[in-house]
């Protein structure tokens, strides 16, 4: 009585898991095996594992994809994004579509320059740093202080505008990365922001 017990516990683990992330059934029952029924554990186990698939996957080319496209509803606000993915069946995919449109919400509302922060120029960034430095040039502050001040800054500035890097308007626990990285891990493709372009009047 006790194992059936236990059995059906982990048939509703498995399904609430499997709405909640998407994961196939075989990967959530090694991570609900793994944190010993935990569904928190279960779910850190699924997010690193998916890093690591995404993290596989990445090398392996994005030839096909979408444009899709964004029109705030007061029409003053648009975006054209690029989507890429391995194969036309994922591009036509509804998750695929999906993220594409989550991401388009995320550009027109959180105005991104980048798509990643090594897309950022050197100049962009010294000009930055000249600004913070006048900012707190009469601070009073030890000079490796300071320096401490100014990469804070500019970690926080390259997090800012750089879309990977953003924290997701539906969920700031997460990035657009991890976001990508989640879908990587649920369709099994590697899946690339390829560019964008907002426009605003």
């Amino acid at each position: 009585m006790f194992y059936v017990l236990c059995f059906m516990i982990n048939i509703d683990q498995i399904k609430q898991l499997r709405e909640e992330t998407g994961v196939s059934p075989t990967e959530i029952k090694k991570a609900l095996e793994q944190s010993q029924g935990d569904i928190e554990k279960a779910k850190e186990l699924l997010r690193v594992w998916g890093k690591d698939l995404a993290g596989k996957k990445t090398t392996r080319e994005t030839k096909q994809g979408i444009i899709e496209t964004y029109i705030h509803p007061n029409f003053k606000t648009g975006v054209l994004l690029d989507m890429r993915c391995e194969s036309d069946f994922v591009a036509k995919s509804k998750e695929f579509k999906n993220l594409s449109h989550e991401i388009c919400l995320q550009i027109a509302a959180m105005k991104p320059l980048f798509v990643k922060d090594s897309d950022i120029p050197e100049e962009f960034l010294d000009g930055e740093k000249k600004i913070y430095a006048e900012q707190i040039k009469d601070s009073g502050k030890p000079a490796n202080i300071t320096e401490q001040i100014i990469e804070g800054k500019i970690k926080k500035y390259k997090e800012s505008v750089s879309l990977l890097s953003q924290s997701w308007i539906k969920d700031d626990a997460k990035t657009i990365k991890n976001l990508i990285e989640e879908a990587v891990a649920k369709i099994g493709e590697n899946i690339e922001v390829k560019r964008f372009t907002r426009y605003e009047i």
